[in-house]
């Protein structure tokens, strides 16, 4: 594969170029096929060329491949937004604006945030991640490699540990520290928002303490902070519900969508309160692509498969799977360097502990190598890069999900303890 024209910033996985791709199987271009549980890290819920997907995408090519929303409206992003209004499981009427990726709804969240309370401080979280944008860059929990050699980013930002059952923080733990923070950092009344994942991604997979969020939400409502979930990865069924969030018994003020909201096509979008939304001056939020037309017809495919009990299905079947095959290897005593597990649903992490013969990060680094010659596509997350991420299609085939999960116990047994 010759990089020599890309530029050495960014970060390659796996030194291989996929030519195709069928649900949770790929090949390369010299024919080698994989089982993909790296899903465009998080973009194929729904895998590789789904039929109704491409369906809809081939329909709308021949009719209209793009219009900016700003100076001439389309039906597709006026549907999107409709169907959206349904698809998220919120009380109130949703008001939302359709952009390009995540980190560009993260960006907007924000201007929203600013504009709709007079202020500028944001609190985001320990080990979170929202995007490589300037902004969204110091949202994230961690310096190497997003912020480093950068400077002085936008802010003002403050961070606080993430309380979770996956990080060992409490939910009094976290409210200590925010408690600290109002005291010493920043006054409450000069925060504009909150932002943070129901389920970390690039954090290694940890749900939000449920109780934490319901006391945040509250603090919150006392001080007028904006309440911003990023459900960028978690979204659109990977936990097999159409969102994370309802698990925390609690609903945001701003909802950050994107990855598999349009099965592989650029689209995210960032929605929530109409006194939020509509906050800015008429052409404060827009964009030349954002709520392409093709990918709005992307978009409204994957929201008429992604039915509550389409996912469910989904979603039970494969946590069970990864779930029986975790257990049984770490049974086994074959593998001392598997930790525990973490997620919730179908969004499930390994951590990869440290051992007498390597760290858990030099562990599963020789994992992606060992499970990609045995044909399986892995993905490392978490600070340290010890977490394995699993993000199979929740389409996977369940002999394909099994075989995948069989080549990841053959790869395991190369490593040494």
């Amino acid at each position: 594969m010759d990089l020599h024209h890309v530029s050495a910033s960014l970060g390659i996985m796996h030194p291989l170029c996929i030519a195709r791709g069928r649900n949770a199987e790929v090949w390369d271009e010299e024919g080698n096929r994989y089982i993909d549980f790296i899903g465009g890290i998080g973009v194929l819920n729904l895998g590789h060329g789904h039929p109704t997907v491409v369906e809809a995408v081939q329909a709308q090519v021949e009719t209209l491949m793009h219009s900016a929303f700003n100076a001439l409206p389309h039906r597709g992003y006026l549907e999107v937004a409709r169907e959206l209004n349904a698809f998220v499981p919120v009380a109130y009427p949703l008001s939302c604006m359709l952009t390009n990726s995540g980190a560009e709804a993260t960006e907007n969240a924000l201007k929203v945030s600013r504009a709709a309370t007079g202020r500028q401080a944001v609190i985001a979280f320990d080990d979170g991640f929202h995007g490589r944008t300037l902004a969204a860059l110091n949202l994230n929990g961690k310096v190497k490699p997003y912020k480093s050699g950068l400077g002085t980013l936008p802010g003002p930002v403050y961070h606080l540990p993430f309380p979770s059952p996956d990080s060992g923080v409490t939910s009094d733990q976290a409210m200590d520290a925010l408690t600290r923070l109002f005291e010493v950092e920043v006054p409450a009344d000069a925060v504009a928002c909150v932002i943070v994942e129901p389920v970390q991604g690039e954090g290694g997979f940890r749900l939000l303490c449920p109780r934490f969020a319901q006391r945040l939400r509250a603090l919150c409502d006392a001080h007028g902070i904006v309440l911003i979930f990023d459900e960028i990865q978690s979204g659109f069924g990977r936990t097999g519900g159409r969102f994370a969030f309802p698990r925390l018994g609690v609903e945001p003020d701003l909802l950050l969508m994107g990855k598999s909201m349009a099965a592989g096509l650029p689209l995210a979008a960032v929605a929530g309160k109409a006194a939020l939304m509509d906050c800015l001056p008429r052409g404060g939020l827009g964009g030349t692509y954002s709520g392409n037309a093709v990918a709005c017809a992307a978009a409204r495919a994957v929201m008429a498969v992604m039915t509550e009990t389409q996912l469910g299905q989904w979603g039970a079947r494969q946590e069970a799977a990864i779930v029986a095959a975790y257990q049984r290897w770490q049974a086994s005593g074959r593998f001392p360097m598997l930790g525990a597990m973490t997620g919730v649903g179908a969004m499930r992490g390994i951590v990869f502990e440290d051992t007498e013969s390597a760290s858990g990060a030099e562990h599963l680094a020789a994992l992606l190598t060992a499970a990609r010659k045995a044909g399986v596509l892995l993905m490392p997350s978490g600070r340290r890069r010890n977490v394995l991420r699993l993000l199979a299609p929740l389409t996977t085939e369940p002999e394909v999900l099994d075989e995948g999960l069989t080549r990841i116990e053959q790869a395991l047994e190369t490593l040494q303890p």
